[in-house]
């Protein structure tokens, strides 16, 4: 296999050695991390580790929450800690992956100085205040980017590493069914021989609370269909990554190609938008849905966003939703209907 390394060589190589005796280095996730963002970080820190001697830190803001993530920290032995534990000012490096300065998804202060960032995200105005930049849009997963480089760099991937950035890019990019590029699936091959299949099926196959049914019920009774547009709140969650995992399951709903999901936790609004079409920028198109009530971003076919200050009250989020829902119907160029309840 052939795996064009050029950029990846030059842009790890001269990052690491830049980095080379800096002292503390932090590395941020995006809030509710998933898959990619982790698998991203951890590679990250491996990368540095070997090349440098120096020990970085992995950190994130909200929880890990979903049953396949947490199990896939539990298996792969993912070493994070919550960025609200964490003395700030002992680091020297700050690192952001997946994610970028002010996209409104990491709780990394906004006045702090970001040093790195890799990410897959269309890229956003902060950056340029940034001194290492590597964001490729057309790629399926940051977790693709950092393979490279670790390649590049002529660095071992151990088990547990090949295993978790295998499996990022294999939900990122839904077994190279939703928006990956051959990068992605070179990255993909050259792992699987890597990988561990019994922890890849306890991570796709975990035990779940009872309250996760309660959610699937939740969005299928919550949810509206306008045409071929479905929206739908789950209201008060103790798991924001279920506002995703409903948003995926809907869009399969027969005759729907855009799905909104809509849930409140912990005094944010949390959004997710999924579309079937190639030709939708979901990132753009989310951005002007949430407008000023809060932060949006995404690319292709996913996107998501997050509205701070939420009000608790259900009344006023049933209303926060129908706001959404007018915005989004205009946008997509969609007649102004009454919603008809899904079953």
């Amino acid at each position: 296999m052939t795996i064009e390394l050029t950029r990846s060589a030059d842009f790890s190589g001269r990052f690491i050695e830049w980095v080379r005796g800096k002292g503390n280095i932090l590395i941020v996730a995006h809030d509710n991390p998933d898959p990619d963002s982790l698998a991203a970080a951890m590679a990250l820190k491996h990368l540095i580790l070997v090349k440098t001697g120096q020990k970085a830190t992995v950190t994130y803001g909200g929880i890990i929450g979903r049953g396949e993530n947490k199990m896939m920290v539990q298996k792969l032995e993912i070493k994070s800690e919550p960025i609200d534990r964490i003395d700030l000012d002992r680091f020297q490096v700050v690192c952001m992956v997946d994610t970028q300065p002010g996209t409104g998804n990491n709780s990394f202060p906004a006045d702090r100085p970001v040093h790195l960032v890799i990410d897959h995200h269309p890229a956003q105005g902060v950056c340029v205040n940034c001194q290492w930049v590597d964001i490729r849009e057309n790629y399926g997963a940051s977790a693709s980017i950092l393979f490279e480089y670790l390649l590049a760099q002529n660095v071992t991937i151990n088990t547990k590493l090949a295993t978790i950035l295998f499996y990022a890019i294999k939900s990122e990019t839904q077994d190279l069914g939703r928006e990956w590029c051959k990068a992605d699936r070179e990255a993909y091959l050259h792992l699987v021989p890597l990988a561990n299949n019994r922890i890849l099926f306890d991570i796709t196959h975990p035990e779940v609370p009872r309250e996760y049914f309660a959610s699937y019920s939740r969005a299928i009774r919550n949810a509206r269909t306008y045409g071929d547009v479905l929206v739908f709140n789950l209201f008060a969650i103790d798991n924001p990554d279920m506002v995703a995992e409903m948003t995926d399951f809907l869009l399969r709903a027969d005759g729907i190609t855009a799905a909104l999901g809509i849930g409140y936790h912990q005094g944010m609004g949390i959004l997710s938008f999924r579309t079937l079409s190639h030709d939708l920028k979901s990132g753009d198109l989310m951005k002007m849905v949430v407008g000023d009530l809060g932060t949006a971003g995404g690319h292709g076919m996913i996107a998501g966003g997050q509205i701070r200050p939420m009000s608790a009250d259900p009344v006023l989020q049933k209303e926060l939703q129908n706001t959404l829902t007018l915005r989004l119907l205009e946008l997509l160029g969609r007649k102004k209907i009454r919603g008809r309840k899904l079953v």
